[in-house]
């Protein structure tokens, strides 16, 4: 792949297309291909080595001479490429393109996309995850835009509350840390000590670790205080 070129692809998209009846030439206006079956609309391919917004904004200017078009990119191994892959696929789909796929060392083509209009089913169980979330979270503590690191969530909160109050009063039965706190899986959070805040003193009763007292010391603003 080191020494590849975008016009490697041609050879191998040409073929796929002729064994289905197409008459294919390249570099027709501004397409990189064009594929033509009788009567049908001309088909037209963009030949790519990988994904770019580039790459997307010439098939979506495509658009404006066939309603077919493909971008196509070299197939790459690995997990990477792979995950790369499926999502400009979903990406393409909303836009209404195709994607195919060459395999290089063999000439091997695959189709993971056709053109055409796409409107992609809604997640019930998501959708509802996320109205959980926005529900129980207190305030805006994260700022728009940031990582996932450090990301302030409603279970990062519920368990701040429950350290909080183990600061306040020490070691305590989880029964009453769920009652006074209001979060009602406290034991279990605390059994799970997810972010390592809390300590068990014996059975049923939790204390604070010292990571939980430096979290308690930074959590005026993810409390909303």
């Amino acid at each position: 792949m080191g020494n590849a070129r975008e016009t490697d692809l041609y050879g191998p998209v040409k073929s796929f297309l002729e064994d289905q009846g197409y008459v294919v030439k390249s570099e027709v206006g501004a397409a990189d291909v064009v594929a033509v079956r009788g009567a049908e609309p001309p088909v037209v391919v963009e030949l790519k080595l990988g994904f770019s917004l580039a790459l997307f904004h010439q098939c979506i200017d495509r658009l404006k001479v066939s309603d077919d078009v493909y971008m196509a990119v070299a197939r790459q191994p690995g997990k990477r490429f792979h995950k790369s892959l499926k999502a400009n696929v979903a990406m393409a789909r909303r836009l209404g393109l195709g994607v195919i796929a060459v395999r290089l060392e063999d000439g091997l083509v695959e189709v993971h996309a056709d053109p055409g209009p796409y409107a992609p089913r809604k997640n019930a169980r998501k959708q509802q995850r996320l109205l959980r979330e926005f529900a129980r979270r207190q305030g805006d503590p994260n700022d728009g835009g940031q990582t996932r690191a450090g990301l302030v969530t409603a279970y990062r909160q519920d368990a701040l509350k429950l350290a909080v109050y183990l600061f306040e009063v020490g070691a305590v039965k989880g029964a009453d840390v769920a009652r006074e706190t209001g979060v009602a899986r406290a034991t279990t959070m605390m059994r799970d000590n997810h972010y390592g805040w809390f300590e068990k003193v014996e059975k049923g009763v939790y204390g604070l670790s010292p990571a939980g007292a430096e979290a308690v010391a930074v959590s005026g603003r993810v409390l909303g205080a």
